[in-house]
Parts: C-alpha cells; structure tokens; sequence
C-alpha cells in the first residue's frame, strides 16, 4: 500500500502540482510585466499632464504679469491726466478771472 501511494504522490506531483506552481509563476511574472508597463504609462502621462500644468502656470503667470503691468500703467497715465487736467482748470480759473 505504502508503494501506491508514492505513485499517486508522484502522479499528483508530476501532474497536478508542477502545472498548477508553473500557471502560478507565469500569471506573476505576467503581472508584473503588465504591472511595470502601467506604471511607466501612468508616470508618462502624469510627467505629460504636470508638463502641461506648468506651462498653463507660467502662461498665466505672464498674462497676470502683463495684466498688473497694464494696470499700473493705466494708474500713471490717470494721474498725469488729471494733473494735466487740474493745470488746465487752474489756468482757466486764472484767466477767466481776469476778464
């Protein structure tokens, strides 16, 4: 008896165990062949997208830059116009005085 069951060992060994442990090592070097490639897919999509966010960063940076620069340009040029203006009404009260 104790011969029979070595053969049936064997036999389950040969035929159940060596195809069932070499399934196994496949699916996990499977998975982490697939695993590997995702990760490198999703780092070159998210180096893409924080490239993109940088540069919609920088471009709005520039436009605020230019915008704030226009602003305080707009500020100068309303107070020399009013100091211009404040000239004119000052010589037109001198000679509308006089007459």
């Amino acid at each position: 008896m104790k011969g029979h069951w070595s053969i049936d060992l064997i036999w389950w060994i040969s035929a159940v165990e060596i195809p069932v442990l070499a399934s196994l090592f496949w699916f996990v070097l499977k998975s982490r062949h697939e695993l590997d490639r995702n990760v490198e897919n999703n780092r070159r999509f998210f180096d893409r997208g924080t490239a993109q966010l940088k540069e919609a960063l920088f471009a709005y940076k520039l436009e605020v830059a230019k915008s704030y620069a226009s602003i305080s340009y707009i500020k100068d040029l309303e107070k020399r116009i009013t100091s211009h203006l404040l000239r004119i009404e000052e010589k037109l009260d001198a000679t509308g005085g006089h007459h």
